[in-house]
Order: C-alpha cells, then sequence, then structure tokens
C-alpha cells in the first residue's frame, strides 16, 4: 500500500517500497580522501628533512593498502582543514538517513498484529517483551535507528571540528577521526544485522493486504473515465460507509460488467505499469 502523508494513495509493489540507492553518495566522494599532508611544512622540512621526506608517507600508505594515496598540493589547506574526511562524514550521515527511513517503514509495516497495519511479518527475534508475554518488538529496526542517529549526531561533531582549523593547523583532528571510525564500524555493523536478521526474513501478509487494497477510495479513481467523477465519489462513500469493498459496491452501483470492473479495479495497475486495454 502507497501512503503519502501518511494517507492512502495508489498501489505500489512491495520492492518499491526500498527503492532507495544509498550508497550512491558514498560513490560521489571521490578522490578527495585519499590525499595526504606532510607531516611537516615546507620551512621546517628544508631545517631538518633537507627535502628527504616528500611523496613517502603518501607512497607508502598507498604500497601498504593498495589505495591511490597521493600528497597534497598545498599542504597548509591539507592540515587546516579537514574538508574531505567532513564530506565522507557527511556521506555517512546521508546513508544513515536513508536507512533510518527504511527501518522506521519496515517497523510501521510490521506494526500490529491487531490494532496496527499487519502489512508484513518481521522475524521474531524474542519470545516477547520484557513484560508483556508474545508482545514481539522489532528490535533490529529499533537497534539500527538508534546507531543512525548516533552517526548523524556524530557528523554534526565532525562538521564543529572542521570549522575549527584556525590558520595552518586543525587541532581538532583527533575528535573527527574518532567520531568518522566509529560511524564506518557501527553504521557497518548495523546494517548488516539489519540485513541478516530483518530485511532477508520478513514476509508479506498478503491477505492482509489484499484487504485493505480492496477497500482502499483510491482504487476507486479510475472508475472516473468510466462513470464519472460524481458517481465514482457515490461510491466511495457508500463503501466506506458500509465497510464493503469498492468493487462490490461499484457493482451494484453501475453497469459495468464483471470483466470490465475487473480491469479498472486491477491495483497492479496503478503501481506504473498503466491500465490494460
Amino acid at each position: 500500500m502507497k501512503r503519502e502523508v501518511i494517507i492512502d494513495t495508489n498501489g505500489l509493489m512491495i520492492p518499491g517500497q526500498f527503492g532507495i540507492d544509498i550508497f550512491m553518495e558514498l560513490k560521489r566522494l571521490g578522490f578527495d580522501s585519499y590525499i595526504v599532508p606532510r607531516a611537516s611544512v615546507r620551512e621546517l622540512e628544508k631545517i631538518s628533512m633537507h627535502g628527504r621526506g616528500r611523496d613517502r608517507t603518501a607512497a607508502k600508505i598507498a604500497e601498504m593498502t593498495g589505495l591511490p594515496f597521493v600528497e597534497a598540493d598545498n599542504h597548509y589547506a591539507a592540515q587546516a582543514s579537514m574538508d574531505a574526511i567532513t564530506g565522507l562524514s557527511g556521506q555517512l550521515k546521508t546513508t544513515a538517513s536513508a536507512l533510518m527511513k527504511i527501518a522506521n517503514d519496515l517497523r510501521l509495516m510490521n506494526s500490529g498484529p491487531v490494532a496496527g497495519l499487519a502489512e508484513i511479518s518481521l522475524p521474531a527475534l524474542q519470545p516477547g517483551s520484557s513484560i508483556m508475554p508474545g508482545k514481539v518488538n522489532p528490535v533490529i529496526c529499533e537497534a539500527l535507528i538508534m546507531v543512525c542517529a548516533q552517526v548523524i549526531g556524530n557528523d554534526i561533531a565532525v562538521t564543529t571540528g572542521n570549522s575549527r582549523g584556525e590558520f595552518e593547523l586543525n587541532v581538532m583532528l583527533p575528535l573527527i577521526a574518532r567520531n568518522v571510525l566509529e560511524s564506518i564500524t557501527v553504521l557497518a555493523n548495523a546494517a548488516r544485522v539489519f540485513a541478516e536478521n530483518a530485511v532477508s526474513g520478513f514476509t508479506v501478509n498478503k491477505e492482509r493486504i489484499s484487504d485493505l487494497l480492496g477497500r482502499n477510495p483510491i482504487l476507486a479513481t479510475t472508475l472516473v473515465a468510466a462513470v464519472g467523477y460524481e458517481r465514482t465519489a457515490e461510491i466511495v462513500k457508500k463503501a466506506h460507509a458500509e465497510g464493503k469493498s469498492i468493487r462490490e459496491v461499484a457493482a451494484a452501483m453501475t453497469g459495468l460488467q464483471a470483466a470490465e470492473l475487473e480491469r479498472l479495479l486491477d491495483p497492479k495497475a496503478m503501481t506504473g505499469e498503466g491500465l490494460r486495454e
């Protein structure tokens, strides 16, 4: 069931509800994260290193990791501004916000089993809550949501740290490094646990969804072309008032044949493929 502003709209295929490319922003980060400043500025290098340190650090790191690390062109800027790592933190935050949305949607779709949506059933990982036996909470979704909140909070601190690179040196690099490393670690772990213990094992409650679709007033939108707006509105109001399906009321209030109603009220036709001719 598709919802906008938490109000029922037309139908939607289950995969379409989670069609978010959460890695798209990470892919955009690009080359900047592999730029390495020298440990000393040019003046100190001339005095103590005689130029021998040039390029060695970045080249050694590249050799050890197999990643394309290179020396920064402007070492002053690279030591004062942590822009690349702040950008990485921002992409982690974007990923966290996307994962939080997915986890919360699954949590809501799993709500119930009686007074909620109950459109899906998440794997039961506990016999019940600590007080109420049988009340199985969506603990994996909730764990991921908390991790995402932490990553978003970490990014605020990283952004603040990047802004405090007064003149030629940023002294808040320890905070930045600590938060980014934590964000990478906890988000990767939580995403893996979420995939293994929630996404891969949930089931779709087809009978429940079919019942909701049959009584969804938006389903009647396709009747407008056949019987007009006013007649369609009457059908919707009567179906809602009497707790009947749109199809049942439309059959009684219009002269449309069963085959035509089947074609017009096909929920799949409202998922983007269009009405069958």
